[in-house]
């Protein structure tokens, strides 16, 4: 078996070599061709939360997103791995209350925010782990306001022979140009199934995401009203001050993204239909955004992709904020 992944980026502290990232990225387009590629395109991987984007649709196809007087922060934060800052939270325990449900309801686990500042807030306030604090309970309340509306069973919406969840598989198999349900599958940190497929098969259908390249006006108007949500409000799938909010902004819209677990991120570009796939060997969330920015550069969307991708990384410093080192991306040509 030949290595799958290529150098991509390193870690340089005081302009020494320290750690190498090794990857693999594949761009493709609509009509299902891959453009460029560096390491193996066929490795298949687990894109993890990058998928929330496909998972949202049938939520607004459905009409259970006008039905429940969702807005585009709702529509946003369905397709978010969120940082349980202020503003998220508060969304997420006004859309419960909407749903009639309590956290409970909620199947993926109780967490603390992701900041240390935001944990000791809860702390000094008497509280403790919550399932709203969880990164992925606003993709959550999607699927229990997707079971509502279909009038389907609260308790198993992470079954994937449920309703919703089978919505969700029969618009994401339309967007792969095969059936879903037959790849392989496991279980992702939130308890929902986790879908593992080649990085060039991911990259055409997030192509076709992009391009709202499908059968119907009712996924096509779904599929650019979830466009328009993360355009309009990047941060609600992350945090303030996040890498992707970094780049939707710096791209002034044009390269949409979500990030997933275990080093992988998606980029989605709607005017140009095209998908791009990015997976760290190691599964480091360090350096997955430069590689995109770097990517970006190269493929002409955006200008002074260096400077970009250093501050979608930041610099890497001690523990008094002094700069030690950084990362520098390594894409080969």
């Amino acid at each position: 078996m030949t290595f799958p992944f290529v150098p991509m980026a390193e870690i340089r502290r005081g302009g020494i070599l320290e750690s190498l990232h090794h990857g693999a990225a594949v761009v493709a387009d609509a009509d299902g061709r891959v453009l460029q590629a560096w390491g193996d395109p066929a490795f298949v991987t687990f894109p993890r939360s990058s998928l929330k984007p496909f998972q949202a649709i049938p939520l607004v196809e459905s009409g259970a997103a006008d039905a429940a007087g969702l807005t585009e922060e709702h529509l946003a934060l369905a397709c978010a791995s969120h940082n349980a800052e202020d503003f998220q939270v508060a969304l997420v325990r006004g859309w419960l209350e909407r749903l009639g449900l309590t956290e409970s309801a909620l199947v993926c686990g109780p967490d603390l925010p992701r900041s240390q500042a935001d944990q000791a807030k809860v702390w000094r306030g008497g509280g403790d782990r919550s399932r709203i604090f969880h990164n992925c309970s606003g993709k959550h309340c999607g699927f229990l306001t997707l079971t509502k509306h279909l009038g389907a069973p609260v308790s198993g919406y992470a079954d994937p022979a449920h309703p919703a969840q089978r919505l969700y598989l029969e618009a994401f198999s339309e967007l792969l140009g095969e059936d879903a349900a037959r790849l392989p599958r496991g279980v992702d940190g939130c308890g929902l199934p986790a879908i593992a497929l080649p990085m060039a098969t991911m990259a055409k259908a997030a192509a076709r995401w992009a391009a709202a390249k499908v059968a119907t006006d009712s996924r096509r108007t779904a599929i650019r009203r979830l466009q328009s949500a993360i355009r309009a409000f990047p941060d609600h799938l992350s945090g303030r001050d996040s890498a992707t909010g970094k780049i939707v902004r710096a791209t002034q819209g044009r390269v949409l993204l979500k990030g997933g677990a275990e080093g992988y991120v998606v980029a989605f570009v709607p005017d140009q239909g095209l998908g791009i796939t990015i997976k760290l060997a190691d599964g480091a969330s360090r350096a997955k955004m430069g590689v995109l920015a770097a990517l970006l550069g190269r493929l002409g969307l955006v200008d002074a992709a260096d400077a970009l991708a250093a501050e979608a990384e930041g610099s890497i410093r001690d523990s008094n904020g002094g700069l030690v080192g950084e990362v520098r991306v390594s894409l080969p040509q």
